[in-house]
This record gives structure tokens, C-alpha cells and sequence, in this order.
């Protein structure tokens, strides 16, 4: 595990859809290199936990701070934590009318101010990184599933972010465009990319988190290695999690 550097601080973090208590003061430090795999069941909070880190869901209590910056509706503030923060989601969320190079490219373009050329270089780079180089010029609809989740990591990795937010990144895959996805992600925490997860891959979670962290109800259950969580959990929730899933 990396040593302590925090870069994501949640403090009593509580979020409200009307009446709806949907996260319930859960607290969580991120190291810089750290990988945190959250796990849980369907409408654990999981999801809407790791999107207040960019605002794309507002919290109502607590406090968040990113990579030294707190979290605030100061629309500055917003801007530049979005800048550290890279996110993949269950859908791809492609431009269909944009190639892969021209969907990599267009951020950096338009947000960082990099030249065609120089976008388009790091556009490359990329797509050899998650192993789709020659599908460069090919359109999303061209591609599979895996593939364009991979364009997905890419269009993330292109604003150089310090963070990786993934929200069920293989969920919506089939079964055997999985494992592309994965070894992808294992491959960005070899680099040392700090990696906050939202995923039901026990492998995944075993083999590449620091730590696993169970949400229920809004609430943060239990933290713990792969190991002591998987096969020495402390918290009876945590068992019977575990119980439908392994």
C-alpha cells in the first residue's frame, strides 16, 4: 500500500434525495497510489459516494477535499478538481459521430488548450497503452463492447488526471469482454494511478485494492486487505454480503 499521502479526504460526507438519506456521514481517506475497491449491494450508496468526489452528485453535509483542494459549489474549485479526476462509467458515454482519436482528443483540445497535433499524439499513446491502437480511426459503434470502455479509460487518461474514479466499469459488458477491461485497470495501478472502484469483481478486487470497503445503506460497513476482508471479515453484514457473491 502506499504510504500515507492523503489525496482524498471524505469527512462525514451525507447526501439527501428529498427525504431519502442515500449516504449517512461515510467518512474515507485516499492515499496517492492507493486502489480502493467499494463494494455492496444495488442502492448501497456506492455509486452516488464516489460522484460527490467531482460534484457530479452534491453532498448536503460533511467535506471533501481533493488532492489539497475543498470541494465547494465555488464553480473555480469544481473546474479544477474535475481537471485531477478522471471517471468511467457503466456506459461508455462515446460521441457516436467522432472517431476514437477525435473522442480521446477533444478534451484536451478544448479544456487543456493543446494543440491538434500534440492532442492527437497523446491520443495514440493512449490507445496503444489500453492495447486498441489500430482501431484509432474506426467509429464506437464499430467496436465492441470492451473496446469502447477501453476508449472509455483513454478519453479519462487524456487529461492527465491524478485520479481514477470507475463506477461498475464492466457491468454492462458480456462476460468475456471482461477481462480486457480488467487487465487494462491492473495495469494503471501497476503505474502507480490512484484508483477508486466501484465493481462486484472479487478477482479484480483481490488481486489489485490496497483495501475493500463494504457500503450498505448509505453507510461505510467495513474496511479491511483483500485478505482479512474476503476471508476474515469482522462485521456479520460483510458475511452475508460475501455469502451471495463468492
Amino acid at each position: 500500500m502506499s504510504e500515507q499521502n492523503p489525496i482524498i479526504i471524505a469527512e462525514d460526507v451525507h447526501k439527501w434525495y428529498g427525504k431519502f438519506h442515500a449516504l449517512q456521514g461515510v467518512s474515507l481517506t485516499v492515499n496517492r497510489g492507493e486502489v480502493v475497491v467499494l463494494m455492496g449491494p444495488s442502492g448501497s450508496g456506492k455509486s452516488t459516494f464516489i460522484r460527490t468526489f467531482n460534484a457530479l452528485e452534491a453532498y448536503q453535509k460533511g467535506r471533501i477535499v481533493i488532492d489539497g483542494i475543498t470541494l465547494s459549489h465555488d464553480l473555480r474549485n469544481i473546474d479544477a478538481i474535475r481537471k485531477e479526476v478522471g471517471m468511467v462509467f457503466q456506459q461508455f458515454n462515446l460521441f457516436p459521430h467522432l472517431t476514437v482519436l477525435q473522442n480521446i482528443s477533444l478534451a484536451p483540445i478544448w479544456v487543456r488548450r493543446w494543440t491538434k497535433a500534440k492532442a492527437n499524439e497523446s491520443a495514440m499513446q493512449l490507445l496503444e497503452r489500453v492495447g486498441i491502437l489500430e482501431q484509432a480511426h474506426k467509429y464506437p459503434g464499430q467496436l465492441s463492447g470492451g473496446q469502447q470502455q477501453r476508449v472509455a479509460i483513454a478519453r479519462a487518461l487524456a487529461m492527465q488526471p491524478k485520479i481514477m474514479l470507475f463506477d461498475e466499469p464492466t457491468s454492462a459488458l458480456d462476460p468475456e469482454m471482461v477481462r480486457e477491461v480488467l487487465d487494462v485497470m491492473r495495469g494503471l495501478a501497476g503505474d502507480g494511478m490512484t484508483m477508486v472502484v466501484v465493481t462486484h469483481e472479487v478477482g479484480f478486487a483481490r488481486e489489485v485494492a490496497d483495501r475493500v470497503i463494504l457500503m450498505d445503506s448509505g453507510s461505510l460497513i467495513e474496511s479491511g486487505t483483500p485478505d482479512s476482508f474476503f476471508n476474515k471479515p469482522q462485521e456479520e453484514r460483510t458475511r452475508q454480503f460475501l455469502s451471495q457473491i463468492l
